[in-house]
């Protein structure tokens, strides 16, 4: 198994809660990249996603999307991400995934993005605008290099199209926890609780749910749910507005939350 796949599935069979954090690679540059995603795994984060900053992020909300359009306007590229990812590996072990859209992918070569990617030390990648029954030449060579490509389900998802998901995952499940984009909002978690139930009545792969968790408080009541959580909008606000010790900070106070203490 794959770093990501590895650590999760202790957390899960530890009976804790995981902590997923994602960060904008590049926004402000990518120095303050290589040092948010040390200070998050200190702070105790244990997978992080850096998401590769795209021009039209249909999965993203405001707070992304203008992270997005600062790194891209600093001159962010997916080739400078992955040397990121290098730069990280010299001074850290902790999983990590990449987020991005198919377009920058497909741009840099299928193949030669995953084994490059690989290479790099990236255990997984998420890909939001490439549905299930259309991810074969992504799945392809990220199963044969050992990357993890997340799949997804939604309160949307029908019984069918999560079987065939569940049979196809690895690393982690995302489960998005409503309809719209990446954003901080109010989210009535227990409504997730059917499908997740499904999902874990058909494979052991742990699930993480994303989308709307913004505050420790708001990270223990989807954790009730789900093995781990996804926070990232709140993150990546935090990180443009109080730099990395006010990101680190928030990180800090979620994994209080998710381990039964009081956050901070």
């Amino acid at each position: 198994m794959s770093r990501l796949a590895d650590r999760l599935n202790y957390i899960k069979d530890s009976g804790k809660k995981g902590l997923i954090i994602y960060i904008t690679g590049g926004c402000p540059d990518l120095d303050t990249t290589v040092q948010a995603v040390l200070a998050a795994e200190k702070a105790g984060a244990d997978v992080v996603e850096i998401g590769i900053p795209f021009s039209d992020p249909m999965a993203d909300g405001p707070v992304i999307q203008k992270a997005a359009a600062q790194a891209l306007q600093a001159g962010v590229t997916v080739s400078g991400i992955l040397e990121t990812v290098r730069k990280i590996r010299t001074q850290s072990n902790i999983p990590l995934a990449l987020m991005t859209y198919f377009n920058p992918i497909l741009q840099f070569g299928t193949d030669a993005f995953v084994q490059t990617a690989r290479q790099a030390g990236v255990d997984g990648l998420i890909v939001p605008d490439v549905p299930f029954e259309e991810n074969q030449e992504l799945f392809a060579p990220c199963q044969k290099l050992g990357v993890n490509l997340v799949q997804f389900v939604a309160p949307t998802t029908t019984i069918q199209r999560l079987a065939n998901t569940c049979r196809a995952a690895n690393g982690f499940i995302y489960c998005i926890s409503n309809t719209g984009v990446t954003g901080i909002r109010d989210v009535d978690f227990s409504g997730l609780e059917p499908i997740i139930t499904e999902v874990k009545s058909r494979t052991p792969v742990p699930v993480a749910i994303g989308f709307g968790i913004a505050s420790p408080e708001a990270a223990a009541r989807a954790a009730q749910y789900a093995d781990a959580v996804i926070v990232g909008s709140a993150v990546v606000d935090r990180l443009m507005t109080d730099g990395i010790d006010g990101a680190a900070a928030l990180i800090a106070g979620i994994r209080k939350a998710l381990d039964g203490e009081i956050a901070s």
